[in-house]
């Protein structure tokens, strides 16, 4: 029996995006936003800590003003599964109120902790509010959020 069969050392068994087509389609998001907040000054809030290298590479590509800030939400409780239960363990430094604000996360899965996000940072009362994810889990979905920004399904 194999190491990764008792999820010791986990072996890669498949690529699903090369890092060129994962490069590329950041670009293409990152083009898409750099346009649809040209006249406006964008607050990039990313979801700790998966998001770092997306946000970073997308922050360089949109090549624009952007601010950014930080947030950490879990709703998976140490383990692997969601539990269903959001928590926020970090919170945003800044208010939002009469911000256009864009969410990013690397993975959306269930949805649980997006529409969580969503929620919360509607009683803000920021101008606009959307989501951009590299990776979009369809097939996990527990509740139904719009995003705005995909990179692949």
């Amino acid at each position: 029996m194999q190491d990764w069969e008792h999820g010791i050392g986990k072996e890669i068994r498949e690529t699903l995006f090369t890092e060129e087509q994962i490069q590329e389609k950041v670009r293409e998001i990152g083009e898409e936003i750099r346009r649809d907040y040209e006249d406006r000054r964008p607050l990039m809030v990313g979801i700790l800590n998966g998001c770092v290298p997306f946000m970073a590479d997308l922050l360089r590509s949109i090549n624009a003003h952007v601010e950014m800030d930080f947030m950490s939400v879990s709703s998976y409780g140490g383990g692997t599964h969601s539990t269903g239960v959001v928590r926020t363990l970090k919170d945003l430094n800044q208010a939002i109120e009469g911000r256009h604000v864009l969410v990013v996360e690397d993975i959306i899965d269930t949805g649980l902790t997006a529409r969580y996000l969503l929620d919360n940072l509607w009683t803000r009362r920021p101008a606009s509010l959307e989501i951009c994810a590299l990776l979009d889990k369809r097939d996990a979905r527990l509740e139904e959020v719009p995003l705005k920004y995909t990179g692949f399904v």
